[in-house]
């Protein structure tokens, strides 16, 4: 019922907030004789924050066009490579007319970045994309909003997550030859169980896994976050988060954990943040100060874009990772997509490398819930463990804006470089018996994956 009357209620704030922002472009106008008026800069500066606190957000785009690789600025095509009733793999395809250019794109390792499902898009990553986009070719995982998955498609559950994780690795080994994949927060224990699965059964892992401020072992310096999963019963959640997708949207019937009540709960960890954050943007208006008023709009264009979670996949997540803490326990089992039941052991992982990168001011992921994963994967020879902590970053620090750029990428990079020594085809001693003929030049091709 919860779900209607938020539905309801946006439906009728609608009109309003088109109105705010109407009046506010109107009195903002440059040709109009009143907007040099400091009463009616102000009115016009409120009218447009009432404009942003009740308007709509929908999913934004990645909008990434272009990147430089190499010091050449190629054109880039998002692709859809796999879709899946609730997760899409997209990939960033680039593509120039120089044939060096193609050749250097050709010899970047490809890399899956798993995005999380928490709540926010994969978009939330954007900044992690363009900056490994200049050096990997880069897929990543694009999930859905389970309001708009039509109930035929069935459910989702955390091992249908763990089995789309693996379909997508086993995807780009089958195109690119091999992969490295890293996991941004939620999705490191999903991760660490896909690839851990993969090694017990004697598959090809990926070369390597970096894994970012995620909560592998959640009894490591609890935060807000852990703590209200904690202390919450399973019934708790259930009677309290979980409602069925209204009728006015193609999911309608679903059980879900709605965007809006996660939007609310990620506002009230910090309120005081948000509201001088609005303060400030409406003093930038009044002021003229165009640049930092964009810079508001997009954060929160981003911030305030919020997705339904499945029930079953929410609820699951937070008994096997927050509350039985299975993957730390080796209690996990994992449903595979023929029924096979099978156990989680990290220990069995050898031939792939292991990054752990935390965030020393971090209040999502406490310290050391990360770099567990260090001890878990026993397996793994400690020359190709390698733990990363970034100095002055808190959570969003360490996949986004100048800290990541500067710090947290340089660390990423070099450790990715380090494993793609592993794909250099090994060199086979062989016996030339003719004298082998010149060979033709070779023609440029138009893009490169």
């Amino acid at each position: 019922m919860l779900y209607q009357l938020y539905e309801a209620q946006r439906a009728m704030m609608e009109p309003f907030a088109e109105f705010a922002l109407a009046s506010s472009k109107m009195m903002a106008n440059p040709t109009s004789p009143f907007s040099t008026n400091p009463l009616v800069q102000r009115i016009s500066a409120s009218y447009d924050l009432a404009y942003r606190l009740g308007k709509d957000y929908v999913k934004p785009e990645f909008g990434i066009h272009s990147v430089n690789i190499h010091g050449a600025k190629v054109a880039v095509q998002e692709c859809i490579e796999i879709d899946k009733p609730f997760c899409e793999l997209l990939h960033f395809k680039c593509f120039s007319d120089s044939s060096e250019t193609l050749d250097a794109m050709k010899t970047l390792p490809p890399v899956l970045i798993v995005a999380p499902l928490s709540g926010h898009y994969a978009t939330l990553l954007r900044d992690t994309v363009r900056t490994m986009m200049q050096d990997h070719r880069v897929y990543i995982t694009d999930w859905k909003n389970a309001r708009l998955v039509p109930m035929s498609e069935g459910e989702f559950h955390l091992d249908d997550y763990i089995n789309y994780i693996q379909e997508f690795i086993r995807h780009i080994q089958a195109s690119e030859g091999y992969c490295h994949v890293v996991s941004v927060c939620q999705p490191t224990v999903p991760v660490l169980a896909a690839i851990s699965l993969m090694a017990s059964r004697g598959e090809t892992l990926p070369l390597s896994m970096t894994m970012m401020g995620g909560p592998i072992d959640a009894t490591k310096s609890p935060t807000a976050v852990n703590n209200l999963a904690m202390n919450k019963s399973h019934q708790w959640f259930e009677h309290n988060v979980i409602y069925r997708v209204p009728a006015n949207f193609p999911g309608a019937g679903r059980r879900v954990y709605p965007g809006f009540l996660q939007h609310t709960g990620f506002v009230a960890m910090n309120p005081d943040r948000h509201l001088k954050s609005h303060y400030e943007y409406f003093k930038d208006l009044i002021k003229g100060d165009n640049s930092s008023a964009e810079s508001h709009r997009q954060f929160y264009d981003e911030y305030n874009a919020v997705l339904d979670m499945d029930a079953d996949y929410y609820l699951e997540t937070i008994a096997t990772v927050f509350q039985d803490f299975k993957l730390v326990r080796g209690t996990w089992d994992v449903r595979a997509v023929d029924g096979t039941i099978e156990r989680v052991r990290p220990q069995d992982i050898r031939d792939c490398g292991l990054l752990t990168v935390e965030g020393e001011l971090d209040d999502i992921s406490g310290s050391g819930q990360t770099k567990a994963a260090l001890k878990l994967c026993a397996g793994i020879p400690a020359t190709d463990k390698l733990h990363y902590e970034a100095e002055g970053a808190g959570h969003y620090g360490i996949f986004s804006g100048r800290r990541w750029r500067d710090m947290v990428y340089p660390a990423v990079k070099s450790f990715i470089q380090k494993n793609q020594l592993k794909a250099a085809p090994k060199p086979q001693k062989r016996v030339v018996k003719a004298v082998a003929k010149p060979v033709g030049k070779r023609r440029a091709v138009s893009s490169a994956k």
